[in-house]
C-alpha cells in the first residue's frame, strides 16, 4: 500500500511537483502486457504524425480560405464574417472581426512544435488583429478564446524569446493587446451585484447608446464563473489588479447565491439581483466551466478558497448528480430528482476534471459511457438520452471527449485510452474531413455536414490529441509548469508567486465538507489501485455493452400501463397513437376489477413498439425578435415538432406580428378569427391539447402561434400550406413581458414571468404602438 501524498500550497515551489503527481502518474505501465491494447513507439509516431497532417490541412485551408475572418466555412471554401453571412444567433457572439480562429490557434502552433508558422502568425496577429471594432461579442467566449489566446500566445513567446532562439524581436506586444482586450471586456461588469452582462461592445462597451447592449438581464453561470484564470493571469502579468478583482468578485457572487441546503447552483441567473432564473443543475451547459475553474484556480493561483468552493461543489454534485456512469440534470432546490432524461455532450469535460482532483473510479465509468455512445452513434450527439439515443443529433466537433481521455492516459498510462485516441483521429478523418478543412456533423444519424469549424477544433482538439500521443521530451517545453484554460490555452502555474491573491478573497465561514482521501491531496496509485492492475479494466468491463453495440439483440417482452384517460372521447388514444404509441384495451374479462370506475375513464394497454428505425433528422430552430429594439439580435434556440410543415425548406422561415387569443387558452371557439388572419398567435399553455389550439388557431387563418407557460416559452407554428403545426418546443429560457407607455393592456391581463426581457406592444387596433414582429427560422 502506498502512502497519501500531500499537495504543498500552490504559492510553494513544490507546484510543480503537484502537477507532475496530479496529471502524470503512472501505473507502473501495468497495461503495457495486455494483449490488444499495448502501443508500440512506432505507432504512436505515426498516428502523432497522422495529427500533424490533420491540423495542416485545416489550418493551411483557414489561412488559405478564410483569414483574416473569424472562422473557415469549410463547405463553402470561403471565411465566415459577421453580418454577411445568414445569423445564427447566439453562435454568432463568438464573431468579432478579429481573425478568432487564428488568435485562438497560436499556442497550438509551439505545442505541436511548429516554431515558424508561430512566429509568422504572432507578426500577423499584431499587424491585422483590431480590437476596437463596432461589433457586440459574447464576453464569455471572447475571454476564453481571445484574451485566453492572446495570453496564451504571449506565454510561449516569452518562453522562446528567453530561450534566446527565437522571437527576440518580441517585445510583450501580445501581452499589450490582451490588456487591451480585458479593458474592453471590464464594462460588462458594471452591474449592482458584480455578475457580467452575457454581451459587450467592443467599441461602446454596455451603456452607451451606440453599444446596442445593456438591455440582456441574465448570463449562465459558467458565463460569469468562467473568467477567473484570463483575468488572474492577466493581472499578474500587467500589474494592474482590476481584472482579477472583478473575475473574484463575480464568482464569490455564484458562491453566495448556492443553495445552501444542497450546494448546488443553477444554470441561468439575474445579473443584477442575483436571483436564479433556471434551477436545473448539472455539469453540462451552462454551468461546466464554473466547476473546472474553481479547480483550477487553485492549482494557478495557489488560493484555498477557491479549493474549498470546489469541494463543497463536488461533495454535492456527486450526492445528487451523479448517477454512475450518468450525469443527470436535478432541481437545485429538490435535487433527488432529475429533471431531464437527457445529457449534454459538454458534460464530457468532467472525467478529466475528476482526474485533477484523484477521483478516477467515476472518471473511468462515466468516460467508458461516453467512448460507448462514440462507438454507437460515431461522435458524441449534442444530447444522448439516458437510453442513450440521440437527442439532438448535432456534432460541432467538439474536444471535450479527447480532453478527458488525455487527462485518463496520462493519469493511469493505461494504453486503453490511446485506443480511444486513435479512434477520434480516425472518425474525424472518415466522417469530418472535407476538401477545405474538417466540417462539423449536422446529425450524427445522418452523416450530414453543417459549414461550419469552430476555432475550438484548432485550439483544443488537435491540441490534447497531439499531446496524447507525444512523450514529454518531445515537447519544447514541459507541459507540467502549465494549466489549461476551458479553450486549453496554456497558463504558467509560477503566476502562484509571483503576485498575492487578492484581498479580501475569503469564505464567509468554513466550510462543512465531508472530507474524503482527495479533499486536500494529490492521487496515488498506489492507493487507486492497491497492488490490482486490472482495477480500471475491471471499470470499464462492467461498462462493455452499456450501449448495446456488440452485443447480440434479445427482444424484451412487452410490458402493459394501465392508463387512466378522463375523456369521454378518443382523442388521447388517437393523438398518442400518433405519436407511435400503440393502445390496446384490456380485456373485458378484467373490467370486473375496475367495477364502480367513474365514467369516461378508459384503461388502456401500451405497448411499446420498440424498433431499431432510425429517429427522423432534428435540426435546431431559432426564433428571432426582429422588430425595434432588438433588430434581430434577440435570438432563442427552438427545436422542431415531430408534424408539420418543414420550416428548413422556408427560406426566411415564418415572420408576423402578434395578436393575443381569444379566449386566451385556445380551448374553445376563437372569437378574433379576423384579428388573427396572417398573424401569430398567442395563447396560454394548458387546459387542453397542444393539437386541438393548433388546429382551432389553423381554421381561424394563424401563421403560428405562441404558448406562454409558467418559466417556459412553446412556440408551434401552423402550416402556411397543409399539416397542423412545425415547431413545438420548449425553450428553457422565459420571458418578461415589459410595461410600455403604451402598453396598459398588459398591465392586467400579460403574463409576469422571467427573462431575458422581450418587448410585446400593444395590438394593432390600439393604434399607438407597432406590432412586435418574431421570425421563427432554420439556424
Amino acid at each position: 500500500m502506498g502512502e497519501k501524498l500531500f499537495c504543498p500550497p500552490q504559492g510553494s515551489p513544490g507546484i510543480s511537483m503537484m502537477l507532475r503527481a496530479l496529471l502524470l502518474t503512472s501505473l507502473l505501465n501495468w497495461a503495457n502486457g495486455q494483449e490488444g491494447l499495448t502501443m508500440l513507439p512506432e505507432e504512436k509516431s505515426k498516428i502523432r504524425d497522422q495529427i500533424v497532417e490533420m491540423f495542416d490541412h485545416a489550418y493551411g485551408s483557414y489561412m488559405k480560405y478564410a483569414y483574416p475572418a473569424d472562422e473557415l466555412m469549410p463547405l463553402s471554401c470561403r471565411g465566415r464574417v459577421r453580418g454577411l453571412e445568414p445569423n445564427r444567433g447566439d453562435i454568432d457572439d463568438s464573431l468579432g472581426k478579429f481573425s478568432l480562429t487564428l488568435v485562438d490557434t497560436l499556442d497550438t502552433l509551439v505545442v505541436l512544435n511548429k516554431l515558424d508558422e508561430f512566429e509568422d502568425a504572432v507578426r500577423r496577429t499584431l499587424r491585422d488583429v483590431r480590437l476596437d471594432n463596432d461589433v457586440v461579442v459574447s464576453v464569455f467566449e471572447t475571454n476564453i478564446r481571445v484574451l485566453g489566446g492572446l495570453l496564451g500566445a504571449h506565454v510561449m513567446a516569452d518562453m522562446l524569446r528567453q530561450r534566446g532562439e527565437r522571437m527576440q524581436w518580441y517585445r510583450d506586444e501580445l501581452l499589450h493587446m490582451a490588456k487591451e482586450l480585458g479593458h474592453r471586456l471590464l464594462p460588462a461588469f458594471n452591474t449592482t451585484s458584480g455578475l457580467p452582462y452575457p454581451r459587450v461592445n467592443l467599441r461602446y462597451g454596455v451603456l452607451n447608446p451606440l453599444s446596442r447592449t445593456g438591455t440582456e438581464s441574465d448570463t449562465c453561470t459558467a458565463c460569469a464563473g468562467t473568467m477567473i484564470l484570463e483575468f488572474a493571469a492577466l493581472s499578474r502579468l500587467s500589474g494592474e489588479a482590476v481584472f482579477e478583482e472583478h473575475a473574484r468578485k463575480a464568482l464569490d457572487v455564484l458562491w453566495e447565491k448556492r443553495q445552501r441546503g444542497s450546494d448546488l447552483v443553477g444554470t441561468v441567473i439575474n445579473i443584477h439581483n442575483g436571483d436564479w432564473v433556471r434551477r436545473d443543475s448539472g455539469v453540462g451547459a451552462g454551468i461546466d466551466s464554473y466547476y473546472e475553474y474553481l479547480m483550477k484556480a487553485y492549482i494557478l493561483l495557489g488560493d484555498n478558497v477557491y479549493l474549498e468552493r470546489f469541494n463543497t461543489h463536488y461533495s454535492a454534485i456527486m450526492k445528487y448528480i451523479s448517477q454512475p456512469p450518468l450525469l443527470l440534470n436535478v432541481h437545485m432546490h429538490n435535487p433527488t430528482v432529475s429533471v431531464r432524461s437527457w445529457m449534454d455532450s459538454l458534460l464530457a469535460f468532467f472525467p478529466g476534471l475528476q482526474v485533477l482532483r484523484g477521483d478516477l473510479k467515476p472518471a473511468i465509468e462515466t468516460h467508458e459511457m461516453l467512448y460507448q455512445v462514440t462507438k454507437q452513434h460515431k461522435f458524441l450527439p449534442e444530447a444522448f438520452t439516458t437510453e442513450f439515443r440521440v437527442h439532438w443529433g448535432q456534432h460541432p466537433l467538439r474536444p471535450e471527449f479527447a480532453e478527458s481521455t488525455y487527462y485518463l492516459y496520462k493519469a493511469t498510462g493505461d494504453p486503453y485510452y490511446l485506443r480511444v485516441g486513435q479512434s477520434i483521429v480516425e472518425k474525424l478523418n472518415a466522417h469530418a474531413r472535407v476538401p477545405c478543412g474538417f466540417a462539423a456533423v449536422q446529425d450524427v444519424r445522418t452523416g450530414t455536414h453543417e459549414d461550419r469549424m469552430d476555432s475550438f477544433f484548432l485550439a483544443e482538439m488537435f491540441k490534447y490529441l497531439y499531446l496524447l500521443f507525444s512523450e514529454k521530451n518531445q515537447l519544447h517545453f514541459d507541459i507540467d509548469d502549465y494549466i489549461f484554460t476551458t479553450e486549453a490555452h496554456l497558463l504558467p502555474v509560477s503566476l502562484s508567486t509571483s503576485q498575492p491573491p487578492c484581498r479580501g478573497n475569503n469564505t464567509e465561514a468554513p466550510t462543512t465538507v465531508e472530507e474524503d482521501l482527495f479533499t486536500y491531496s494529490c492521487p496515488s496509485t498506489q492507493t487507486l489501485f492497491p497492488n490490482n492492475p486490472s482495477f480500471a479494466k475491471t471499470i470499464r468491463d462492467s461498462y462493455k455493452y452499456l450501449t448495446g453495440v456488440g452485443r447480440a439483440f434479445h427482444a424484451s417482452p412487452d410490458r402493459g400501463i394501465e392508463l387512466p384517460l378522463h375523456d369521454h372521447g378518443m382523442e388521447p388514444v388517437e393523438f398518442l397513437r400518433s405519436m407511435g404509441i400503440s393502445l390496446t384495451p384490456l380485456n373485458e374479462a378484467g373490467a370486473t376489477e375496475t367495477h364502480g370506475a367513474h365514467e369516461g375513464v378508459y384503461r388502456v394497454k401500451l405497448v411499446a413498439e420498440v424498433t431499431q428505425t432510425p429517429e427522423e433528422e432534428v435540426v435546431p430552430l431559432i426564433v428571432q425578435l426582429i422588430s425595434p429594439p432588438y433588430l434581430g439580435r434577440m435570438v432563442l434556440t427552438a427545436g422542431p415538432a415531430k408534424f408539420g410543415m418543414d420550416l428548413i425548406k422556408q427560406e426566411h422561415g415564418v415572420k408576423g406580428s402578434i395578436v393575443k387569443t381569444s379566449p386566451y387558452t385556445a380551448c374553445g371557439p376563437i372569437e378574433n378569427a379576423q384579428e388573427l388572419s396572417g398573424h401569430i398567435a398567442l395563447a396560454l399553455r394548458g387546459d387542453c391539447m397542444f393539437a386541438a389550439k393548433a388546429r382551432r388557431l389553423q381554421e381561424a387563418g394563424a401563421i403560428g402561434v405562441i404558448f406562454i407557460g409558467d418559466l417556459r416559452v412553446d412556440l408551434m407554428t401552423t402550416a402556411l400550406e397543409g399539416g397542423v403545426g412545425s415547431l413545438l418546443t420548449t425553450i428553457g429560457k422565459g420571458v418578461t413581458v415589459q410595461r410600455r407607455p403604451c402598453s396598459r393592456w398588459w398591465e392586467t391581463e400579460g403574463p409576469r414571468l422571467t427573462s431575458p426581457s422581450l418587448w410585446f406592444s400593444c395590438s394593432a387596433r390600439r393604434g399607438r404602438c407597432s406590432p412586435l414582429l418574431w421570425r421563427i427560422t432554420a439556424t
